[in-house]
């Protein structure tokens, strides 16, 4: 009996080391993911950083002012004026669709004598 419990212990033993062999496996493997995902985002927001500071750049309103000022000829446009906006309430929507019925609907009373 002392033997078989030996052996019994020794499987146990052995059950548990693989299982923890490979538990470890698992939590370096999804660490490494991990980590390559926390790259990824970390330039990503680089990326994003540069591409906000180009779009600003491009956005100068000095530049814009001489983009307009050399293709004047073929945009033709002008600085905004506060005369150019409008209210609210000037604004015209449209009517909504009338419901069209083409199927006749018969409507009948009951009266409380009538029986069902």
């Amino acid at each position: 009996m002392k033997s078989f419990m030996y052996v019994l212990t020794a499987l146990c033993v052995i059950g548990l080391a693989f299982w923890a062999y490979r538990e470890n496996y698992a939590t370096q493997a999804v660490l490494n993911t991990t980590d390559r995902l926390h790259s990824e985002i970390r330039s990503a927001h680089a990326r994003l950083a540069v591409l906000r500071a180009e779009w600003a750049f491009q956005n100068r309103p000095e530049r814009l002012r001489d983009l307009t000022e050399l293709n004047f000829e073929r945009l033709q446009l002008l600085p905004l004026n506060p005369e150019q906006f409008g209210q609210v309430d000037e604004v015209q929507y449209p009517a909504p669709d009338l419901l069209l019925i083409t199927n006749s609907v018969e409507v009948s009373t009951m009266n409380a004598e009538d029986p069902l």
